[in-house]
């Protein structure tokens, strides 16, 4: 049944292709290609360590360690493979892997063919992904197989009665490295012990970000000292919330605002949707940055820097599947709001439990609570350390995945 319901899920993304959804499309495309991309780029008598991330998310999860083993472990090449066509199409060209491809569909044979080309002597999943015959081709070729910066709910099948059948994929692997108490509990619970807590690595990513992060002038030209709110990430949900308190509250305050996507006509529409002064970031060099309220980020990459500029960020992606990175935001010492569909995100619930987050279920639970930030600012300060002060101290998680696994 797994295996049928898979080349159903291929068959479905070609018709679905066909039809011009463009996810789609590129997945094809990237899928059609991959036997011949390996042949082709794979070199003869190389020592190669795999890495798995579903998309972005997880990408930037696995980047600090990519970056570690590069600078440990040189005498491994780096294959970087990724199921998502965003994450594949924004990180293509990664200059610290030595290969990215896409993860070909998971039917027995391409398991098979794809391990033995790679040939890989050691795997890192990034948080997830649970591929049936993936899993069982490396448990027959035993090779070592770490899980990292995973994480467990009750509700998962692992650990329902009915569960079984996907209890037994988790032999696979050597060792976990969970980001909490309750992960590792869960699998203690149903006999897994190889399991320890080491956080989340994208504390680690984010506070590298941090050290490196540029100065953007024609943005300090834009904020002009004043109060900023940066949006990261955002959907048009989040973009409705936004723009009604742009347009209907009388504060003096800039925005910046980076959409999740970036087409054109989803650019346009936001921009027509604002009653104030807006401009695109490529147009802000024909004009005085000053001059606008609201800076609309058709870009890729300045986000993490972005912040820098922040009196409080707000993180797009909660009233759809879920947030966005909460952390490269709070990692600037600044409150953060995001809508409800945080539940699932460690970091989130335990921001809020502390007090540096703001989870909002509506327009007027933001107008409020931001509000409330613009005419207390000894409060938002208050709030920021606690940000800032929580990602500090999640540092360190890449260090305890290489401890345990040199061991």
């Amino acid at each position: 049944m797994y295996n049928l319901s898979i080349h159903l899920f291929s068959i479905l993304i070609k018709i679905v292709a066909l039809f011009g959804n463009t996810k789609a499309k590129r997945l094809r495309e990237g899928q059609k290609h991959i036997w011949t991309n390996l042949k082709a780029r794979l070199q003869q008598d190389e020592r190669r360590l795999w890495i798995h991330c579903a998309s972005v998310g997880e990408f930037e999860q696995g980047r600090p360690l990519m970056e570690d083993i590069r600078a440990r472990r040189p005498e491994y090449k780096i294959v970087v493979t990724f199921f998502s066509p965003s994450g594949y199409e924004l990180r293509k060209d990664f200059a610290g892997a030595d290969y990215v491809f896409y993860l070909p569909f998971d039917t027995r044979r391409n398991a098979e063919r794809f391990i033995d080309l790679v040939n890989p002597e050691v795997i890192y999943f990034i948080k997830y992904e649970f591929w049936r015959n993936y899993l069982n081709a490396i448990k027959r070729r035993q090779i070592s197989l770490y899980l990292v910066s995973a994480i467990f709910r009750p509700e998962q099948a692992f650990f329902k009665w009915y569960g079984g059948w996907y209890r037994k994929l988790l032999t696979a692997f050597t060792h976990f490295f969970v980001q909490n108490e309750q992960s590792k509990n869960l699998l203690d619970a149903i006999g897994y012990n190889n399991a320890t807590i080491t956080g989340d690595t994208r504390f680690d990513r984010v506070c590298r970000i941090f050290d490196s992060a540029k100065q953007i002038p024609e943005v300090e030209r834009f904020v002009d000292g004043q109060h900023c709110i940066v949006a990261g990430s955002t959907w048009t949900p989040d973009e409705e919330i936004l723009t009604r308190y742009i347009n209907t509250e009388n504060r003096n305050i800039k925005w910046l605002i980076a959409p999740h996507e970036l087409h054109d006509a989803q650019i346009n529409r936001l921009i027509d949707s604002i009653k104030t002064k807006a401009v695109r970031y490529s147009q802000l060099h024909t004009t005085n940055p000053a001059d606008y309220n609201v800076l609309v980020i058709d870009n890729i990459g300045m986000l993490s820097s972005l912040y820098r500029y922040a009196t409080a960020a707000y993180i797009g992606g909660g009233f759809g599947k879920g947030i966005h990175n909460t952390l490269e935001a709070a990692v600037y010492g600044i409150p953060v709001f995001f809508g409800p569909a945080h539940k699932k995100f460690q970091e989130a619930m335990d921001l809020i439990a502390l007090g540096g987050a703001i989870p909002i279920n509506n327009y007027d639970e933001f107008a409020a609570n931001l509000n409330d930030l613009l005419d207390n600012p000894n409060k938002a300060k208050r709030l920021g350390r606690i940000a800032g002060e929580f990602v500090a101290s999640g540092r360190g998680a890449t260090e305890k995945v290489f401890l345990v696994c040199s061991q």
